[in-house]
């Protein structure tokens, strides 16, 4: 499934979440879902981005929250990437996926009062926060990129390179 189809699905989900433990499992669905985009990026995306996506790839690893009943009974959507069809809007649409699932796992946190989910839920939104920082680093520097170009044209001024209107007074 294409990533931003992916993402879309996993929002539904969690939208649809009944239940701490929905909420939990939809969560952890999320940074499953953003530790396969930045494996994909940090093996087959711009360069510039690598470094950031390795990192968002292996941030959450090994959770037992993914053990959950409800994570594996679908199995993790995860695994249904195939592809993205364009880096920017993959990773926008990764970042709302990643602040909802955040927002949710608060309201969980706060509701709970039992321990162990709410520990499990702080551990969730640690990864949620940690996963953004990076997707919003890698937008960043996605930005940075596509204004390289202008700064070029901005160094060489009105005058195509020919430095100051003196020299093109003087002519060839």
């Amino acid at each position: 499934m294409e990533a931003e189809r992916l993402i879309e699905v996993g929002r539904r989900a969690l939208a649809g979440s009944r239940g701490a433990l929905d909420v939990m499992a939809e969560a952890w669905q999320a940074q499953a879902v953003a530790r396969a985009i930045g494996s994909r990026l940090a093996a087959c995306g711009p360069l510039e981005l690598r470094s950031e996506a390795r990192a968002l790839g292996e941030i959450g690893a090994g959770c037992s929250a993914l053990d959950h009943p409800s994570v594996l009974s679908g199995g993790a959507r995860a695994a249904q990437l195939s592809g993205m069809a364009e880096v920017r809007p993959t990773l926008s649409a990764l970042a709302l996926l990643l602040s909802e699932a955040g927002i949710a796992l608060v309201g969980v946190a706060c509701d709970t009062g039992e321990d162990n989910l709410y520990w499990q839920c702080i551990e969730a939104m640690d990864a949620a926060d940690e996963s953004l920082d990076r997707v919003h680093g890698m937008l960043r520097r996605l930005s940075e990129r596509e204004r390289e170009p202008e700064r070029e044209r901005d160094r060489d001024g009105p005058y195509d390179g020919i430095r100051g209107p003196a020299a093109s007074a003087a002519g060839p």
